[in-house]
């Protein structure tokens, strides 16, 4: 049999049935350059009804010579011989076999054998050609030309010429030749389901929506073709147009023909997109195909943490995620929103030390990454221990390449609590920390002049130092009368409100110290502006005289 008679009617066959898998969806990734698809794909179905093992052994032969494995694509391509003899192509890829092994003879005698079975057939002599080419395309010039030639006289329309031919061109990055000549094939041929995409990955990266209109276009010639399916459902995702990857994701995994870890990838565009219910119950189908399915466990939960009638079963998936990542923490490997997810939601169930050893183990897993040491900094906060939060924070600001204001303000902050929390049990520790406020916001003054926190926070800590009790309402009113003028000076005062009033009410009670009520009064009055509903307040301030 001819086989681009054979390769026409399997064609057809297949495009009656999705669900019919055979050698042929194999050779189709083969002819597209995707080897190790191909070779999964011709192993997978090599035994199904309807695979001809003579065919399906021609290609696991040439992929095995692609490999470098010479032996294997011996035992291949003689495994082909004895599945159907007549099958010329077999002695075709043991020709492509010896030139590998520098014995010319050989090679010719096998295409010689080859083409007596397949007579006056383009694709035959093109594949010699592809076997001189892949050998040495130097050495064999003139064979490839002679081979060449002899396809057009057979047959001038024959896409695996211009498939060849723009293949060759690609090899020398002429990458407008390489598009004309696949161009040109699916254009003799449009069920030359390669030129498609062999055309649409020249465009994907720099033009990925011609890509795009490329594939659409095989598809609507072969529409249950697994390879155009996944290559449009990845142009998409290369223009990053993620809905509709996801989109044709779901329409390829459907198909028969679909790679497992691709299921993967379709979980991540429905979450990518923003479809959190699909996403988890493909997710939830997934797992329960195979409950040890650790990617699909992840997306269930991921997709789950954002579907609100789902926040009463965040603990128990994040603690059966948690343990299979314990389980085999080598295979089973965390992305940061793992990490962040699973703290986040142990967090909200009041288990901050099992929150703080998920971030810690994130630290040590990524420590590129520094929001691991912000959000480790926040879950210290959660449970009132101010010391890990500076800490925590500390080892965030080193691993910005530019801090500003927010950060040295917040890190200031955190440190101001801990010399607070440690000032009764540990003087010396407590000392540590305010030194390290006053260090922080000068850096935030540094970074924002104008800014009132840094004259706050300077105040706060001159009151923590204070010797006793009347000191310290004293200490601090150059810093807040500092911070007071900024306030004011400011376009929205009112973002301050929270200390403002703290400002305004040491101000008003140091006036009162010194007997100045009208100046304490004055104060006083500027707190109510920031809190005008405070009845209590506003009548201490109108009794004073």
């Amino acid at each position: 049999m001819k086989f681009r008679t054979f390769f026409a009617a399997s064609l057809a066959a297949f495009a009656m049935s999705a669900s019919a898998q055979t050698h042929m969806e194999g050779a189709e990734y083969y002819k597209a350059d995707q080897i190790a698809n191909a070779k999964e794909l011709l192993l997978r179905n090599i035994n199904n009804a309807g695979t001809d093992k003579a065919i399906a052994n021609y290609y696991l032969g040439l992929i095995a010579i692609d490999e470098n494995n010479l032996a294997e694509a011996q035992k291949y391509f003689e495994a082909g011989v004895q599945a159907n003899a007549d099958y010329g192509y077999n002695y075709i890829g043991l020709g492509g076999l010896a030139l590998k092994k520098g014995d010319k003879k050989a090679a010719e005698e096998n295409f010689k054998k080859g083409e007596s079975l397949i007579k006056k057939d383009a694709g035959a002599e093109i594949a010699i050609a592809r076997a001189y080419y892949d050998a040495d395309p130097v050495l064999y010039a003139k064979d490839i030309e002679k081979r060449v030639a002899k396809a057009r006289k057979i047959n001038m329309q024959a896409p695996e010429i211009y498939i060849f031919e723009g293949d060759q061109e690609k090899d020398k990055k002429n990458w407008g030749g390489a598009a004309g000549k696949y161009e040109m094939a699916k254009n003799y041929n449009a069920n030359a389901t390669e030129a498609y995409v062999k055309y649409a990955n020249l465009y994907t990266q720099v033009n990925p929506q011609y890509a795009v209109t490329m594939l659409k276009e095989l598809l609507s010639v072969n529409p249950t073709s697994a390879l155009g399916q996944r290559e449009l459902a990845n142009a998409y995702y290369n223009k990053k147009d993620y809905t509709d990857a996801a989109r044709e994701y779901g329409v390829y995994v459907q198909n028969p023909n679909h790679f497992k870890q691709d299921e993967d990838r379709y979980a991540l565009l429905l979450f990518s997109s923003q479809d959190f219910q699909k996403g988890y119950d493909y997710a939830s189908k997934l797992l329960s195909e195979n409950p040890g399915n650790f990617t699909a466990r992840r997306f269930q939960f991921m997709n789950a943490a954002n579907l609100p009638a789902m926040a009463d079963k965040l603990v128990p998936m994040a603690e059966e995620l948690l343990a299979a990542h314990n389980a085999n923490p080598q295979n089973n490997k965390f992305a940061p929103i793992d990490y962040v997810l699973i703290s986040e939601e142990l967090t909200k169930a009041k288990r901050t030390d099992e929150a703080i050893a998920v971030l810690n183990e994130a630290i040590q897993d990524i420590p590129d990454n520094a929001n691991f040491n912000k959000q480790l900094a926040m879950t210290y906060m959660e449970s009132n221990n101010f010391s890990g939060a500076s800490d925590a924070y500390e080892g965030y600001l080193a691993k910005l390449e530019s801090p500003d204001f927010n950060d040295f303000s917040q890190q200031a902050t955190f440190s101001f609590y801990a010399g607070v929390e440690n000032k009764q049990d540990n003087p010396t520790k407590a000392e540590e920390y305010f030194n390290k406020t006053l260090d922080y916001a000068k850096k935030a003054e540094a970074a924002l002049p104008g800014n009132y926190r840094p004259f706050k926070i300077y105040g706060d800590v001159a009151m923590q130092r204070a010797a006793n009790e009347t000191e310290a309402k004293s200490v601090a009113f150059p810093m807040y009368s500092q911070a007071a003028e900024l306030i004011e000076k400011s376009q929205d005062p009112s973002r301050y409100a929270r200390d403002a009033k703290t400002i305004y009410n040491y101000l008003g009670n140091y006036y009162l110290d010194q007997k100045d009520v009208e100046k304490a009064k004055e104060n006083f009055n500027k707190y109510l502006q920031y809190d005008p509903n405070n009845d209590a307040y506003r009548k201490f301030v109108e009794g004073l005289k």
